[in-house]
């Protein structure tokens, strides 16, 4: 699968920063779904991440989290999509990213795509949602109703 990774973390303006390259197509197990993934949106964290992240010893990194993409396989323990679904998801930091045509990602951090909103448009919500949720509810501790997870006017 085509994919944009590196091997030497540092600064973007390195010739070698972002490179094309060529993966091996991951297969899905356990609880993870195999996203082929249609679109993407660029956070801080990516950068941070590829200023100081090494990848493993002769291994490409690939960054990436926020996306939205179709579900193409599921592992044995998947129970909550199906071949199909359109999804959308803040990946995993700790696993190989979306800036990739495919990429595994556990079901439990993933959410069916809103039919509203196009690849791209929801690609840009998921990390900046999460943040706006976590600075209301966590932070500025706005009173919700648990019943639907709403804010309480």
């Amino acid at each position: 699968m085509k994919a944009i990774g590196y091997k030497t973390p540092g600064s973007i303006d390195s010739k070698e920063a972002l490179m094309d390259i060529e993966l091996e197509s991951p297969k899905a197990q356990g609880q993870d779904l195999l996203v082929e993934v249609q679109a993407i949106s660029v956070n801080p964290v990516d950068y941070k991440i590829r200023q100081g992240r090494v990848p493993e010893e002769n291994q490409y990194a690939v960054i990436g989290w926020d996306a939205t993409g179709i579900v193409k396989e599921v592992g044995d323990q998947v129970s909550l999509f199906k071949v199909g679904d359109k999804v959308w998801y803040a990946g995993d930091i700790t696993r190989s990213g979306s800036n990739a045509e495919f990429q595994l990602v556990d079901e439990r951090i993933v959410g069916k795509m809103p039919a509203s909103l196009a690849f791209a448009e929801a690609a840009a919500l998921p990390l900046t949602t999460l943040t706006a949720w976590e600075m209301l509810f966590d932070r500025l501790e706005v009173a919700k109703d648990n019943s639907n997870n709403t804010a309480i006017p």
